[in-house]
Formats: C-alpha cells, sequence, structure tokens
C-alpha cells in the first residue's frame, strides 16, 4: 500500500511540523490535560512499528493512549496530518550537522547506512510516497547533511541532484526489499525455503534445459558468495555494500 504524504491542511500540517504556536481555534474546547503532539506521534509511531501502516487509525492510536480518537483531534486535525508528523519524527533518529568522517565517501556511507537501518526500524515509513515530500525539519536536514557529505565530490548541480536522487532511491529500494523479505513468511504463512524448494523443484520439471538458456543468470547464482551464508538477508547486505561502493565510484568518476 501507498500513501501520499502532505494530503492534509497544508497550513495546520506545516505550523505542527516546524512547531508553531497553535492558533485560536473558534467553536472546539481546549486541549484535556494529559496528552500532547509529541505523545500522539509517539503513539502512531508505535502502532505502525507494531501493526504496519494498514492498523493506523486516529482510533488505533487514541487506544494505545487511552483516550477516544476525538480526544486527539484538538491536538492533530487527522490522520493526514499524524501520517506528516509520524515521518518526519522517524528521519529525525538520523545524525544532524556536518559530517563525522573527514572523506566524502566515508561520509556519504555513514548516511547511507544510517537511512537504511532507519528504514528497517520503521518499515512502514517505505510506504510512504516520494512524490510529495513531507517538507519536515528532519526530513530536510537529512538532505542538507548529503548535500553536505558530497560536497568535497565537487560535482556540478546537475549531477549532483543526479547523485541525491541515485543514493537516496537505492538506500531506499533495497531497505523495501529487506523489509518485504522479513514480512514474507510471517504475511503468506510459507517460509522463504520451503517457497524455492516447492519452485526450483517445479521449474526443474517444465524447463529441463534452464541452464543452456539461461547461462549467464546461472553462473550468476551459482558463483560463490563474497561473504559466507546464503540467507535472503546476508544477500541484501551484500547488495547494499557492492551497490553504494559502484554509486559512489560513479559519482567519483563524474567529477
Amino acid at each position: 500500500m501507498t500513501v501520499y504524504a502532505g494530503q492534509g491542511d497544508a497550513h495546520r500540517s506545516l505550523a505542527l511540523l516546524w512547531g508553531a504556536p497553535e492558533e485560536p481555534r473558534t467553536g472546539r474546547s481546549g486541549p484535556k490535560p494529559g496528552l500532547s503532539v509529541d505523545a500522539i506521534v509517539s503513539a502512531g509511531i508505535a502502532v505502525a512499528d507494531a501493526e504496519g501502516m494498514a492498523a493506523l487509525s486516529m482510533r488505533a492510536v487514541g487506544e494505545r493512549l487511552g483516550r477516544t480518537a476525538m480526544a486527539l483531534y484538538t491536538y492533530v486535525p487527522g490522520k493526514a496530518e499524524l501520517l506528516d508528523l509520524m515521518h518526519d519524527r522517524a528521519l529525525a533518529e538520523l545524525p544532524a550537522g556536518p559530517p563525522t568522517a573527514d572523506d566524502w565517501r566515508e561520509a556519504v556511507t555513514v548516511w547511507a547506512e544510517e537511512l537504511h537501518a532507519c528504514y528497517l526500524r520503521h518499515p512502514w515509513v517505505l510506504q510512504v510516497s516520494q512524490a510529495r515530500p513531507v517538507l519536515g525539519p528532519a526530513e530536510l536536514a537529512a538532505m542538507e547533511t548529503l548535500l553536505r557529505a558530497l560536497q568535497p565530490a565537487g560535482l556540478p548541480p546537475r549531477r549532483l541532484r543526479g547523485a541525491v536522487a541515485a543514493l537516496w532511491q537505492f538506500v531506499r529500494g533495497l531497505a523495501a526489499a529487506t523489509a518485504e523479505t522479513r514480512a514474507a513468511a510471517a504475511v503468506t504463512g510459507v517460509t522463504d525455503e520451503d517457497w524455492w524448494i516447492a519452485r526450483s523443484t517445479r521449474l526443474a520439471e517444465l524447463a529441463p534445459d534452464f541452464t543452456d538458456r539461461f547461462p549467464l543468470l546461472t553462473g550468476l547464482q551459482s558463483a560463490p558468495a563474497d561473504t559466507p551464508g546464503s540467507a535472503p538477508e546476508d544477500s541484501h547486505r551484500e547488495a547494499f555494500r557492492t551497490g553504494l561502493a559502484i554509486l559512489l565510484d560513479g559519482i567519483a568518476a563524474a567529477r
């Protein structure tokens, strides 16, 4: 399921994201003690982390806080605004500020690893479309951190934009693959091993000339891995390291 950010009221959503003082709202009573925007956002993240995006609703968040959904609307206008706040709060876990490494390649690698880990801690974030950004301070800070890390590479603006897009989408894509692998067995009730055994056996029956028809694919699959272990997550980690190194090589060559 794909969810688009920024579907709520732009004025209220941006005010909440950037911590602007609340404006008076006529026709509503004041906030009840014991609730806050921060508490509601934390509860929303807890629901999404535990049960996924599909389970997120104002009612579910209210129940986690021991309140009704209606009690939340004094603080957050609705689910759309809450999702923007949750997305930005998740990205706020990323380190901000100057790069911790002097070498630009190492600095970008640190950034990529941190973003990848953040996505896997909160896989529901991967379901928030990047077509329209949230425009929250944490989201923009993550972009600023990457730009700072890339600055010593000396790319012209056009290539810099391409490098940023490629790096962000690469990290997001690999994180999504890992998150989906983790969820597959629980959602389908079939382990990865059983899934592959059933299909590889049947494929051998249907395509006995598989090796002749797909020699390059067969050779790649039979080649030994650079790191021990054949679990899907091991493959994803190796793909992450190798793919990132290739991207960084390309950035270096584009200077």
